[in-house]
């Protein structure tokens, strides 16, 4: 398990757990059991952008962080 914060760029993986505000996430179309991949993950403190359901979707940092996401293909990392 990673924060969404913590993916690699073309890193995978499924919403496990939402620490952050549910309302903000799923107005982005995150939810738990939606499959996520990283696209872009800024230096410093900057945004994060996705792709759920074929729309990338761009977070601040701190909301990345409270997302829970449970990597495919990496067992034992």
């Amino acid at each position: 398990m990673k924060r969404l914060s913590e993916l690699e760029y073309g890193e995978s993986g499924v919403v496990r757990e939402i620490r952050a505000s549910q309302h903000e996430l799923n107005c982005l179309g995150i939810r738990l059991k939606k499959q996520v991949k990283m696209i872009t993950r800024q230096p410093i403190k900057g945004p994060v952008v996705v792709v759920v359901d074929d729309m990338e979707v761009a977070m601040g940092l701190d909301t990345a962080e409270g997302v829970v996401v449970e990597v495919e293909g990496h067992e034992g990392s």
